[in-house]
């Protein structure tokens, strides 16, 4: 035993105190800039956060791999695309000879790369003009897992549409529709899209139907 203290709760204090600090920072009031990370996520989620976010419960150093990167000497700067008058801000971790490096954690081995990941790592490679890029997975245990990208002309084609719709309904304060996907159960506005808190009641089959013990 070490005392009384919670440790976890220090722990967890320290994670979301270093996250704060790495994350990309974003002026909520500037609409005409859009960052990267927006689009390529749940468009209701990028909404929230600009007109009522709610603070993510980050878990581990693990996830604070990226913004450490980017911290750091040898990280990239970030680059601006031009769409119609928004500006489409980007950040990758690293430019190697060329190739474009994005570092992600992961809590297995993944056969595939995630999706949100590779719109991310393609739109880089046209904002950066780069023709190649890669995307790193680290788990916990420090496997790593490479998937390598040459540019798709397409998948940029459909963040320039996202760009431009979350641009709209910011000006309009419209809400996204929902975009359902697995992320879902970890986002901290689930509650906003989908029920509430579960119920923790116990009722019995014969209670719901009327048919309990009467006198």
């Amino acid at each position: 035993m070490m005392g009384d203290r919670d440790y976890r709760k220090i722990i967890q204090s320290a994670v979301g105190s270093i996250g704060k600090e790495l994350e990309i920072q974003i002026d909520s009031k500037d609409i005409q800039t859009i960052h990267l990370h927006e689009v390529v996520q749940c468009l209701r989620r990028s909404y929230y956060d600009r007109v009522d976010p709610q603070e993510i419960e980050r878990r581990g150093f693990n996830e604070l791999l990226s913004g450490l990167l980017r911290k750091l000497e040898y990280g990239s700067e970030p680059k601006e695309f031009a769409v119609d008058d928004i500006k489409l801000k980007g950040q990758v971790d690293m430019v190697v000879d060329d190739t474009i490096l994005l570092f992600r954690p992961a809590s297995t081995e993944l056969e595939n790369p995630l999706a949100n990941d590779v719109l991310y790592l393609n739109a880089c490679m046209w904002i950066y003009d780069k023709d190649d890029g890669i995307v790193v997975y680290i788990s916990g245990d420090r496997k790593e897992t490479t998937f390598s990208l040459t540019r798709n002309k397409k998948m940029f084609e459909e963040i320039i549409r996202r760009v431009r719709v979350l641009n709209d309904l910011l000006k309009e304060q419209k809400l996204p529709i929902l975009e359902p996907s697995t992320e879902c159960s970890e986002c901290q506005y689930y509650e906003r899209c989908y029920m509430k808190k579960k119920n923790s009641k116990q009722v019995s089959l014969a209670e719901m139907l009327g048919m309990g013990d009467k006198d």
